[in-house]
């Protein structure tokens, strides 16, 4: 377990580091996008996979997005850019695509099945992963501006 937990904060901080690149933000910041989205997704990974947490995926990632939000208000001023800039490429690695991918999935066979029985299946399938993706991201908006508001004095400073 010890060794996929230190794979996927590596892995979350190779694409947000990636991500990061997209958005051309000061060199300061690529690391402090790296350790955030670690730190991150190594919440997420723990809550979703330690016996003792055992959390849904969608409360998983509402945390580990406040986690998020409050490391990059709290190194915004050390590497003096607004906080959304290390904020955005570290989420990134959070993003549900698997669930989307499911949804279009199960929709797509929603549509190509004519029986009621297989529409149905298909259909609840759709909804499932179509409603576990919008909460997902709705967690993670939440979960990762709340820190911004609550930190305000922090984090409009960073810049100044």
């Amino acid at each position: 377990m010890i060794l996929e937990f230190l794979q996927d904060a590596l892995f979350a901080a190779i694409a947000a580091i990636g991500f990061a690149a997209i958005s051309n933000p000061p060199r300061k910041a690529y690391l402090y996008c790296g350790i955030i989205a670690a730190v991150g997704h190594s919440v997420r990974f723990l809550l979703l996979n330690t016996p003792q947490f055992d959390i849904h995926i969608v409360i998983a990632t509402a945390i580990a997005s406040f986690v998020v939000g409050v490391l990059a208000v709290l190194f915004s001023p050390i590497a003096k850019t607004p906080a959304e800039t290390c904020l955005f490429p570290s989420l990134l690695p959070m993003i549900p695509g698997i669930y989307a991918y499911r949804t279009f999935g199960g929709l797509v066979m929603c549509l190509y099945h004519g029986s009621e029985g297989e529409f149905a299946h298909y259909f609840y399938l759709f909804a499932n992963n179509g409603l576990t993706c919008l909460f997902i991201l709705l967690g993670m908006v939440i979960g990762a501006t709340t820190p911004i508001f609550m930190l305000k004095r922090i984090s409009f400073q960073a810049t100044r």
